[in-house]
């Protein structure tokens, strides 16, 4: 399954279909006989919202960003969604915005009582603020993300143009893709999942999901499919689902969906279970137990093409969109198989509801370190030991991992060995808290 899915999106991505072509797009008065300052087909209204959560170190440059978008002040609203628990971050947030505002820029600072439904409360909250009716659509942006000046001239044009549209989807880039070798690796697993799985779920008319960031949705589109629900925390799927089972399109930069039965199996089949289920549990099941088990037990053989061949063809299928990087694979496999020992355990915990399925987690962004500069800390952190930045499943892992190594070293006629120690070290690394920022 996961060679055929890998084949299909290769070859579909490879073929896209450009949206410029299908849908009309062009410039908003562009067009003879309209006028630019009148109605929808001038400048609409837009609210951008920016949900965030203790971001220190992003706030500045996601506020600027978004008040820095070419469109008429009095056309779009930044809504800033505050969720912070650290009052002196809340603090320079609400500071920030009022300096926007004596600029000229409508900006509204929202807070919230309580973090009910983390970020899908926050945008759930948002829309029922009085000023949002006035608005046709909805730019998303996270804290991390900084749009690009033109981000809504090149988009609503899709959205005022064609109605049957109910989000537009961008692609995004890290800021910092070339700090440190995670970067690299995590920028390898970015490039993958626009270039070839949006790419190829958008041009052969397949789902594919909202990105959670850097959309513009039509705010009757999502009043239509409930708004955001916050029962889950991954709201920018739910609502992507909800959106395209109403019979909604979605443009990304290869082209739209429509829903249709074939449309609902490749969604189940494809995006659910292929994409969601098999493409971490398989990985974390060969890769870091049934080869290092294997060596355990010298009656268990594993034939080469489920070990080389298959694995291989796979892996060169999800590189070929990025073959700048190709020389990172090694560390990138490693990196996925550590990666998918998460994954399938948060399969697992999100299909059978345990009690942390809807937990949030939120990421500490620290910007790109060497063009940021860095804002002072008021307020001073806690002194953190070492060994509280380790995550002790995956430290026992790499314990496992080791032992099989050594004693395939020992006793076993292959070279498994020398593929275990690696992905016992890149375990025992990232379990340690060494690919990450320092806490001390």
């Amino acid at each position: 399954m996961l060679l055929a899915e890998a084949l299909f999106m290769a070859a579909a991505s490879l073929a896209r279909r450009r949206p410029e072509r299908r849908y009309r797009a062009e410039p908003l008065g562009a067009c003879d006989g309209e006028d630019e300052e009148s109605g929808l087909l001038g400048y609409p209204m837009v609210l951008v919202q920016i949900p965030m959560y203790n971001e220190r170190e992003v706030y500045k440059l996601s506020i600027a960003a978004a008040c820095g978008l070419s469109w008429p002040s009095d056309r779009v609203i930044v809504q800033v969604l505050d969720d912070s628990t650290d009052p002196t971050v809340k603090d320079l947030v609400e500071l920030e915005c009022k300096l926007w505002a004596k600029k000229g820029k409508n900006v509204k600072y929202e807070v919230r009582n309580n973090r009910k439904g983390y970020k899908a409360g926050a945008l759930k909250e948002g829309m029922l603020h009085a000023y949002v009716q006035q608005c046709d659509f909805l730019a998303v942006f996270d804290a991390d993300f900084q749009p690009e000046a033109d981000f809504l001239i090149r988009t609503i044009p899709y959205l005022v143009r064609n109605p049957q549209i109910a989000l537009v989807q961008a692609r995004w880039e890290f800021v910092n893709p070339n700090e440190c070798l995670m970067t690299r690796i995590q920028k390898m697993t970015l490039d993958y999942h626009f270039k070839v799985e949006q790419e190829a779920g958008s041009s052969t008319f397949a789902f594919f999901g909202f990105n959670g960031t850097a959309g513009v949705w039509r705010i009757s589109a999502i009043k239509e499919a409930g708004g955001w629900d916050d029962r889950t925390t991954v709201e920018d799927m739910d609502l992507a689902v909800r959106a395209g089972l109403k019979g909604w399109k979605f443009v990304y930069v290869g082209d739209v969906k429509e829903v249709s039965f074939w449309r609902k199996l490749y969604l189940l089949y494809s995006f659910f279970f292929v994409r969601k289920v098999v493409a971490h549990v398989v990985p974390f099941m060969l890769y870091c137990v049934v080869i290092p088990l294997s060596v355990l037990i010298p009656e268990v053989t594993i034939p080469a093409w489920g070990v080389v061949y298959i694995p291989t063809t796979i892996t060169l299928l999800y590189a070929i969109r990025n073959p700048s990087s190709i020389h990172f694979i090694p560390f990138w496999i490693l990196y996925e198989n550590v990666m998918s020992f998460h994954r399938t355990k948060a399969t697992f915990i999100g299909l059978l509801e345990f009690g942390s399925v809807n937990e949030w987690v939120v990421t500490e962004k620290l910007g790109n370190s060497s063009k940021t500069e860095p804002v002072p800390q008021i307020l001073e952190r806690p002194r953190c030991r070492f060994w509280g930045r380790w995550t002790m499943s995956e430290v026992l892992f790499a314990v496992f991992l080791f032992t099989c190594a050594t004693y395939n070293l020992v006793h076993g006629p292959d070279l498994y060995f020398i593929y275990i120690y690696l992905q016992a070290i890149t375990f025992l690394i990232v379990g340690t808290g060494f690919c990450g920022p320092s806490n001390s």
